[in-house]
């Protein structure tokens, strides 16, 4: 393919956060470019998003619906080729169902959809269209979290017997979803979020890192949810045992109202040998730690990284590279799979590797299962919900 892929935006208009780190990330490669979308449920916030993008009054629409159906009967040299989704979670299955039935690829925001049973009909119609959908787990993207999964990978550390991952934050220490414009109100809300608040916004996050960096699949788990700030409706803290396909055991944690704290997330994986940390604030060193030596300090942008790691390296080592470069490297990775199959030939096996429908399904399944562990009380232990 000899141009830029076309990219239409549900979401993200001017007065959203998330939007500007997708536009940001996804033209940082020169592969992709805005060309039309509807930004805001606001027909005004979309218009004033739109014309602030630099975008044509007649590519900036009034509802997903509009823009879909107007831009798939576009010439084919100026329509969209995918829609990238960032809007609260009960706006994630009709924009995405509908963009790949018309025959567009889909990058969605994280989780992927509202319930289990849409997650399953999203990656049903993917198989179905044989189109391309990324999941934003951005986490995966970064340079020394695929260091780790490779050296995993690897066979090194031998078999896996502990994982730990854990999420502190403290912006919602605060009922501050009360507050005009924050944008932890649709989070906090069940109508518009799902099920699960703090382990459906981060606790997905860290339960795909864990399955992420080790190749295990969790099969059961044992979760207490809960909820600190008076007259929220949703869980802003919990924790869960959790129970790994090759025998391994893990404890996951993830709080909304740990006061004090910024984006700790933070994973230690420990095979027969050693082990690995990892630190999302401190994203390019990795610690390697061994039973029969002294621990490495490994820091990306040096030679003697791995393949996946080195690929997904943007800058010489010592300079800072983290959250948006981790987007990027997903929007590369998806880019070039669309542009191969364009071009009618198998994707290299190495662009392959971005978050995916199967790994929404898998979110969904978490939210799901650890909703149900979390709020009975009679039995705690529950298998994978399929």
């Amino acid at each position: 393919m000899n141009r830029k892929l076309r990219m239409g935006m549900v979401g993200g208009g001017s007065d959203a956060f998330i939007g500007a780190i997708h536009r940001a990330a996804a033209l940082m490669d020169n592969r992709i470019e805005l060309v039309c979308g509807c930004f805001s449920i606001d027909p005004n916030i979309s218009y004033t998003s739109g014309k602030s993008y630099f975008l044509p009054d007649d590519r900036i629409y009034s509802s997903y619906e509009e823009m879909i159906q107007k831009e798939s009967v576009l010439p084919e040299g100026e329509r969209m080729d995918f829609l990238t989704i960032v809007t609260p979670n009960i706006v994630h299955f009709g924009p995405a169902m509908m963009a790949l039935e018309n025959g567009f690829d889909v990058v969605i925001e994280k989780p992927m959809t509202f319930s289990l049973e849409e997650a399953k009909q999203l990656r049903d119609k993917v198989k179905e269209t044989g189109r391309t959908l990324a999941l934003t787990h951005v986490y995966s993207g970064y340079p020394a979290v695929k260091e780790a999964k490779e050296r995993f990978a690897s066979g090194q550390f031998g078999k896996i017997r502990k994982i730990y991952v854990e999420y502190p934050q403290g912006w919602l220490a605060a009922r501050v979803e009360l507050n005009p414009g924050s944008n932890a109100g649709w989070r906090t809300d069940p109508k518009r979020s799902g099920k699960a608040g703090c382990m459906g916004d981060i606790g997905t996050h860290a339960l795909h890192l864990a399955e992420y960096i080790s190749g295990l699949r969790c099969t059961a788990l044992c979760a207490d949810l809960g909820t600190f700030v008076p007259g929220r409706m949703l869980d802003d803290d919990g924790a869960a045992l959790l129970r790994f396909d090759n025998g391994a055991k893990g404890v996951l944690m993830a709080s909304q109202v740990a006061a004090g704290e910024e984006n700790a997330l933070k994973i230690r994986i420990y095979g027969e040998k050693g082990g690995i940390e990892w630190n999302q604030q401190e994203p390019n060193t990795l610690w390697v730690k061994w039973g029969d030596r002294p621990a490495e300090v490994v820091r990306t942008g040096n030679g003697y990284m791995g393949a996946a790691a080195v690929a997904n390296t943007r800058t010489p080592g010592g300079h800072p590279e983290g959250y948006i470069e981790a987007f990027a490297n997903i929007y590369r990775n998806f880019a070039r799979t669309v542009a191969a199959k364009y071009d009618g030939v198998e994707p290299d096996p190495a662009w392959l590797d971005f978050p995916d429908a199967e790994d929404g399904v898998r979110g969904m399944q978490f939210i799901e299962t650890v909703v149900t562990s979390g709020y009975e009380e009679e039995k705690k232990w529950i298998d994978w919900i399929k």
